[in-house]
């Protein structure tokens, strides 16, 4: 039997509104209000261009059960682009996208199978043989319990079997969980590919047969960091070979720049551009984290002396020499030496904080979750973002509350 070739890729997450993002101009705003929708132009170029024997889509086509008419018209656009050039399209919906969602319709053209909310199965003629494709969509957001045991077990070992499931392996809590599964009941269904969608990082959870994540094609903020793509597959009955394809327009980033030995601004603002100038030619637009790393007593006392908010507008700044379009929307400090004492009221807070509940935190920025200006731009306060809260404001006191200051 000869080998298949396919496209597999899932939470593209068209119109994602980016929440969170502040003091972009206008013109770069726009550039990353579009990316998803960028990126995915560059997806359907690359199936246009490579001619593969089907596409996958596992879930989250947009981000949001209403579906903007601005996304579906660039999706419906896509998918007849594909269908003049005979390229199948086989998707499912996710979580936010589901089937109870309200929202003008667009009819996709014929080369488009979509399942609906019953695990079923679609066969497909291809050159290599023919394929099984067993999945189902979201009926509503919150599909809770395991839906594995309803995919029927591979019958044949003629042609190729492929499970589409949207959903989160058991014991990942880096999402909300929904649709749960082990990777041992995947492996008993004896499928050749199992493409997964809902987890936004790329993650291969077992070879041969290949059980994969091929995560979102474009980051949406600073926790989905680094390349973002899809999978080109080729698949036979004895191995499986992946290809990630980059699609991401604008890429979210930590930057790692060492200033140990560092004693002048000029120094630490030519530091950064040229560590930053490195990944503009790399990746075109960027917005990153900056994280200082190595600082000595001497690159320590530099940075101690100016707030944080006037350092990082500076560094902003000094981006614009850059080529290429780089944000530096926040800055951390890792010290080289041995952390310096905190002071007895800074040691009192920091444990304080540690101490916190998600609920207490949440009484604690009350009023600034209920500002009708500011609260649009903050995320929901969840367990992990607690955590990030929490070292933030650690690193803070550290840099300001030491013994003998």
């Amino acid at each position: 039997m000869e080998s298949i070739r396919f496209i597999h890729t899932a939470d593209l997450h068209l119109g994602s509104p980016f929440i969170g993002m502040k003091g972009l101009g206008k013109e770069h705003w726009k550039k990353l209000k579009d990316s998803t929708l960028d990126a995915f132009d560059r997806l359907v170029q690359y199936a246009l261009d490579e001619k593969p024997d089907f596409v996958l889509i596992v879930g989250d086509i947009y981000d949001g059960e209403d579906r903007s008419i601005r996304a579906q018209a660039r999706f419906q656009q896509g998918m007849q682009q594909l269908s003049e050039q005979r390229i199948p399209v086989i998707l499912s919906y996710g979580n936010h996208d589901h089937l109870g969602g309200k929202w003008t319709r667009f009819e996709l053209p014929k080369n488009v199978h979509a399942f609906d909310e019953s695990v079923s199965q679609f066969k497909l003629e291809t050159a290599g043989g023919p394929v099984v494709f067993t999945g189902f969509s979201y009926s509503n957001r919150h599909v809770k319990e395991s839906m594995v045991e309803q995919y029927p077990a591979a019958q044949s070992a003629e042609g190729y079997q492929i499970g589409l499931l949207h959903g989160s392996l058991e014991g990942d809590s880096t999402h909300a969980v929904y649709a749960p599964f082990k990777r041992e009941q995947l492996l008993s269904k004896q499928y050749d590919y199992w493409a997964l969608g809902h987890i936004h990082k790329r993650q291969e959870l077992h070879r041969e047969p290949s059980i994969i994540y091929p995560g979102n094609i474009q980051g949406r903020h600073r926790k989905e960091s680094g390349a973002k793509g899809f999978y080109d597959v080729t698949l036979s009955k004895k191995e499986t070979f992946l290809e990630f394809i980059p699609t991401s327009v604008v890429q979210f980033d930590q930057v790692a720049i060492a200033v140990k030995g560092i004693l002048h601004m000029n120094e630490l603002l030519d530091a950064c551009r040229s560590e930053l100038g490195r990944l503009g030619q790399a990746t075109g637009m960027a917005i990153v984290d900056i994280v200082f790393t190595e600082l000595d007593a001497e690159s320590f006392q530099l940075l101690a002396e100016i707030p944080e908010s006037e350092l990082l507008e500076t560094l902003q700044e000094s981006m614009d020499a850059l080529d290429h379009f780089i944000w530096i929307q926040g800055i951390e400090f890792q010290r080289a030496d041995n952390e310096a004492e905190l002071s007895p009221l800074g040691a009192a807070l920091v444990q304080t904080m540690d101490d916190w509940s998600t609920e207490e935190w949440k009484a604690v920025l009350k009023d600034l979750y209920r500002h009708p200006k500011s609260s649009r731009f903050l995320e929901s306060l969840e367990d992990h973002s607690v955590a990030d809260l929490q070292l933030a404001a650690a690193e803070k006191i550290q840099r300001s509350m030491q013994v003998g200051e």
